[in-house]
Protein backbone atom coordinates (compact mmCIF):
# COMPACT_ATOMS: atom_id res chain seq x y z
CA UNK A 1 0.00 0.00 0.00
CA UNK A 2 1.52 3.36 -0.58
CA UNK A 3 1.81 5.24 2.26
CA UNK A 4 2.00 8.95 2.49
CA UNK A 5 4.14 10.47 5.63
CA UNK A 6 2.41 13.85 6.95
CA UNK A 7 5.13 16.11 9.05
CA UNK A 8 2.62 18.70 9.89
CA UNK A 9 -0.71 18.16 11.52
CA UNK A 10 -3.70 18.60 9.61
CA UNK A 11 -6.17 19.78 11.92
CA UNK A 12 -3.77 22.61 13.54
CA UNK A 13 -0.96 23.09 11.33
CA UNK A 14 1.97 22.28 14.02
CA UNK A 15 4.55 19.59 13.33
CA UNK A 16 4.16 16.17 14.20
CA UNK A 17 6.48 13.77 15.63
CA UNK A 18 7.54 11.19 13.99
CA UNK A 19 6.36 7.73 15.54
CA UNK A 20 7.67 4.45 14.67
CA UNK A 21 4.55 2.05 13.69
CA UNK A 22 3.74 -0.92 12.27
CA UNK A 23 3.11 -1.36 8.19
CA UNK A 24 -0.08 -2.49 9.34
CA UNK A 25 -1.23 0.37 11.25
CA UNK A 26 0.16 2.74 8.67
CA UNK A 27 -2.62 0.48 5.78
CA UNK A 28 -5.65 1.24 8.57
CA UNK A 29 -4.69 4.91 8.59
CA UNK A 30 -4.58 5.59 4.96
CA UNK A 31 -7.42 3.55 4.55
CA UNK A 32 -9.22 5.45 7.27
CA UNK A 33 -8.42 8.49 5.57
CA UNK A 34 -10.07 7.70 2.08
CA UNK A 35 -12.69 6.93 3.63
CA UNK A 36 -12.91 10.36 5.07
CA UNK A 37 -11.59 12.27 2.20
CA UNK A 38 -14.00 10.41 -0.11
CA UNK A 39 -16.92 11.61 2.29
CA UNK A 40 -15.62 15.22 2.05
CA UNK A 41 -18.59 16.10 -0.50
CA UNK A 42 -21.28 14.32 1.34
CA UNK A 43 -20.51 16.90 4.79
CA UNK A 44 -19.69 19.80 2.95
CA UNK A 45 -23.00 19.25 1.15
CA UNK A 46 -24.99 18.70 4.15
CA UNK A 47 -23.36 21.89 5.73
CA UNK A 48 -23.85 23.61 3.05
CA UNK A 49 -28.04 22.65 3.28
CA UNK A 50 -27.48 24.16 6.84
CA UNK A 51 -26.15 27.21 5.52
CA UNK A 52 -23.02 26.77 7.32
CA UNK A 53 -19.35 26.48 6.78
CA UNK A 54 -17.27 23.75 7.85
CA UNK A 55 -15.41 26.36 10.75
CA UNK A 56 -18.87 27.86 11.52
CA UNK A 57 -20.32 24.19 12.35
CA UNK A 58 -17.04 23.41 14.62
CA UNK A 59 -17.31 26.36 16.53
CA UNK A 60 -21.05 26.01 16.96
CA UNK A 61 -20.45 22.27 18.35
CA UNK A 62 -18.21 23.62 20.99
CA UNK A 63 -21.37 24.87 22.89
CA UNK A 64 -23.37 23.98 25.00
CA UNK A 65 -26.92 25.28 26.45
CA UNK A 66 -26.09 27.98 29.48
CA UNK A 67 -22.22 27.20 29.00
CA UNK A 68 -20.93 30.54 27.83
CA UNK A 69 -17.86 29.87 26.11
CA UNK A 70 -14.79 32.85 25.89
CA UNK A 71 -13.45 33.96 22.41
CA UNK A 72 -10.22 33.30 23.61
CA UNK A 73 -11.72 29.33 24.76
CA UNK A 74 -12.91 29.28 21.05
CA UNK A 75 -9.81 29.79 19.61
CA UNK A 76 -8.08 26.99 21.12
CA UNK A 77 -10.54 24.35 21.04
CA UNK A 78 -10.59 25.47 17.19
CA UNK A 79 -7.10 25.05 17.41
CA UNK A 80 -7.12 28.75 15.59
CA UNK A 81 -5.70 32.33 16.24
CA UNK A 82 -8.07 34.40 18.26
CA UNK A 83 -8.89 36.94 15.28
CA UNK A 84 -10.05 34.28 13.38
CA UNK A 85 -12.93 33.21 16.19
CA UNK A 86 -13.86 36.90 15.40
CA UNK A 87 -15.61 36.15 11.93
CA UNK A 88 -16.64 32.83 12.50
CA UNK A 89 -18.78 34.06 15.72
CA UNK A 90 -19.35 37.33 13.34
CA UNK A 91 -21.47 34.79 10.93
CA UNK A 92 -23.08 32.91 13.40
CA UNK A 93 -24.17 35.72 15.46
CA UNK A 94 -25.58 37.22 11.95
CA UNK A 95 -27.60 34.21 11.64
CA UNK A 96 -29.20 34.37 15.03
CA UNK A 97 -27.11 30.84 15.86
CA UNK A 98 -24.80 32.95 18.93
CA UNK A 99 -24.68 35.71 21.13
CA UNK A 100 -21.98 37.74 22.27
CA UNK A 101 -21.92 38.91 25.72
CA UNK A 102 -19.58 40.07 28.36
CA UNK A 103 -18.51 38.20 30.84
CA UNK A 104 -19.17 37.50 34.51
CA UNK A 105 -15.76 37.69 35.56
CA UNK A 106 -14.89 40.70 33.34
CA UNK A 107 -16.91 42.69 31.60
CA UNK A 108 -13.68 43.47 28.66
CA UNK A 109 -13.87 39.63 27.99
CA UNK A 110 -16.62 38.57 25.40
CA UNK A 111 -18.47 35.34 25.54
CA UNK A 112 -20.13 33.25 23.12
CA UNK A 113 -23.37 31.39 24.10
CA UNK A 114 -25.53 29.50 21.91
CA UNK A 115 -29.67 30.90 21.19
CA UNK A 116 -32.73 28.42 20.56
CA UNK A 117 -32.18 28.25 17.02
CA UNK A 118 -28.34 28.05 17.32
CA UNK A 119 -29.53 24.65 19.90
CA UNK A 120 -32.04 23.66 16.86
CA UNK A 121 -29.24 23.96 14.06
CA UNK A 122 -26.48 22.11 15.59
CA UNK A 123 -28.93 19.37 16.97
CA UNK A 124 -29.45 19.15 13.01
CA UNK A 125 -25.54 19.09 12.32
CA UNK A 126 -25.15 16.34 15.01
CA UNK A 127 -27.95 14.53 13.65
CA UNK A 128 -26.88 14.65 10.03
CA UNK A 129 -23.52 13.82 10.36
CA UNK A 130 -23.93 11.34 12.73
CA UNK A 131 -24.68 9.39 9.52
CA UNK A 132 -22.08 7.04 8.76
CA UNK A 133 -20.65 7.28 5.14
CA UNK A 134 -21.65 4.40 2.84
CA UNK A 135 -18.59 2.55 2.90
CA UNK A 136 -18.72 2.15 6.90
CA UNK A 137 -23.03 1.65 6.87
CA UNK A 138 -22.55 -1.11 4.12
CA UNK A 139 -20.94 -2.97 7.01
CA UNK A 140 -22.06 -6.10 8.45
CA UNK A 141 -23.68 -5.39 12.29
CA UNK A 142 -20.45 -7.71 13.69
CA UNK A 143 -17.89 -5.49 11.65
CA UNK A 144 -19.10 -2.53 12.69
CA UNK A 145 -19.05 -3.60 16.08
CA UNK A 146 -15.68 -5.25 15.59
CA UNK A 147 -14.34 -1.93 14.27
CA UNK A 148 -15.63 0.77 16.68
CA UNK A 149 -13.89 -1.58 19.19
CA UNK A 150 -10.54 -1.46 18.02
CA UNK A 151 -11.14 2.44 17.12
CA UNK A 152 -12.02 2.81 21.19
CA UNK A 153 -8.77 0.59 22.15
CA UNK A 154 -7.08 3.07 19.96
CA UNK A 155 -8.81 6.14 21.49
CA UNK A 156 -8.09 4.33 24.96
CA UNK A 157 -4.24 4.26 24.47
Amino acid sequence: MNHAIFDVCYICGMSTPTVDTTAAAKDAWALFWRIFSADKPRRMATLSELGLAPMQSMALMQLRPGEPMTMSAMAHALQCDNSNVTGIADRLEAMGLIERRAAEHDRRVKTLVITELGKQVRDQVERRMSVPPPPLAGLSEADAIALRDILQRALDV
